[in-house]
């Protein structure tokens, strides 16, 4: 099921390049020397990578509980069935809700803080920058978070949310290097893609809920209970 995180990745940035991609072409590089801007836009990444991994830690251990208590399986369906849910139910029907309004004090004090990070081109400040770009509120990210959910442990749902991460680099770089990297009709078409993608990949969990014994795909409920078995001999 890694391997799912990092094809999203690629996916979703496409997304990224519309809600993240001013973040990333405000970015304080050198545009005179390219060795130095490639290592100032290296570590943007590696904040950006810190904050998916900081919270995969935290779904990683939500999952890691959730199949302590024999629930692994069942979650993994429950989850795909909602990831599902969230591309098939009209975005009108959640903005009759405010869902951010409890951490919307939260979200203002991020946008201002990347604000002030913009004024100097430090290394430390293109961490910050990216590190609080990483906790921003995304859809895309909610649903590879719904992923590290339904690892086994805390390290994969950490691998899971930095191989995502690593996905969406390559695109997010080229958004600096060429700020025009894609014309706007070509880049709704990739739009429209990203909701089928996403419904693989529920489908994806929903089959190793099921645990079919499809090898990599749908293992049975004794192999994923072996793979968590420590050896002590």
């Amino acid at each position: 099921m890694l391997y799912s995180a990092f094809i999203f990745g690629i996916i979703s940035s496409f997304h990224c390049i519309g809600m993240c991609g001013p973040i990333a072409m405000m970015l304080p590089v050198d545009n005179q020397n390219g060795v130095k801007k490639a290592f100032q836009i290296g570590t943007y990444h590696f904040g950006r990578i810190t904050a998916y991994a900081t919270i995969g830690l935290i779904f990683g251990l939500l999952g890691r509980g959730f199949f302590l208590a024999g629930l692994q399986q069942k979650m993994s369906i429950f989850i795909g069935l909602a990831i599902i849910l969230v591309v098939l139910i009209p975005e009108k029907a959640f903005a009759n809700y405010n869902f951010s309004q409890p951490v919307y004090k939260l979200i203002s004090k991020i946008k201002s803080s990347l604000g002030s990070q913009f004024k100097n081109k430090s290394y430390k400040s293109l961490f910050i920058i990216g590190l609080l770009n990483g906790f921003l509120p995304c859809g895309m990210v909610y649903v590879a978070l719904f992923g590290a959910i339904a690892m086994q442990s805390a390290d994969l749902g950490v691998l899971y949310m930095v191989l995502f991460g690593l996905g969406t680099i390559p695109l997010m770089t080229l958004v600096v290097y060429i700020h025009a990297v894609l014309k706007l009709s070509y880049r709704n078409k990739i739009q429209k893609v990203i909701p089928y993608v996403t419904v693989c990949i529920g489908i994806l969990f929903i089959l190793r809920g099921l645990g079919l014994g499809i090898p990599y795909i749908s293992p049975s409920n004794m192999t994923l209970f072996v793979q968590q078995v420590p050896n002590c001999h």
